[in-house]
């Protein structure tokens, strides 16, 4: 498949958006989202954490939900993207451990695995995701009770 360079940097732009992502969930900069998401963004954490609202409601649901983890860290690959336009749809594979400190002090490593189905869209700011979706692929060591069954 040869691609044109539009098609080239629309693919690195994207991809910089969801490390960009990353980036601002591990590092707790949630106004970076702001440079993530569209305004009217739809975020749907549903299956992974029982969470699903705009980008406001996803900050202040983040600062909250997150606070019980003592250290997490969000490790994206194999994107599948499709470019039409000014859209884009895309699948990627998500590696997420995380560590909580129990009742007991004791230090509790877990592991999920999820893909961020994402539809993204071309702004005068650059390419922002419009709607996020997390799909459930697997959970290893999760406390009882920390995510829906």
């Amino acid at each position: 498949m040869t691609m044109t360079l539009q098609e080239i940097s629309d693919r690195m732009e994207i991809q910089d958006v969801m490390v960009d992502y990353c980036y601002a969930i591990d590092h707790k900069k949630w106004d970076d989202l702001d440079d993530v998401f569209t305004p009217d963004a739809v975020i749907d954490y549903s299956e992974m954490v029982g969470f699903r609202g705009n980008l406001v409601e996803t900050k202040a649901f983040l600062v909250s939900g997150l606070a019980q983890l003592s250290a997490y860290q969000h490790s994206i690959s194999t994107s599948h993207i499709e470019i039409t336009g000014d859209t884009a749809f895309g699948r990627t594979l998500v590696h997420n451990p995380m560590q909580v400190t129990l009742p007991t002090g004791e230090k509790h490593v877990m592991f999920v695995g999820l893909w961020y189905r994402d539809q993204f869209v071309r702004t005068p700011k650059g390419w922002r995701i419009k709607d996020r979706y997390e799909e459930k692929c697997y959970t290893f060591n999760v406390p009882a009770g920390m995510m829906p069954e």
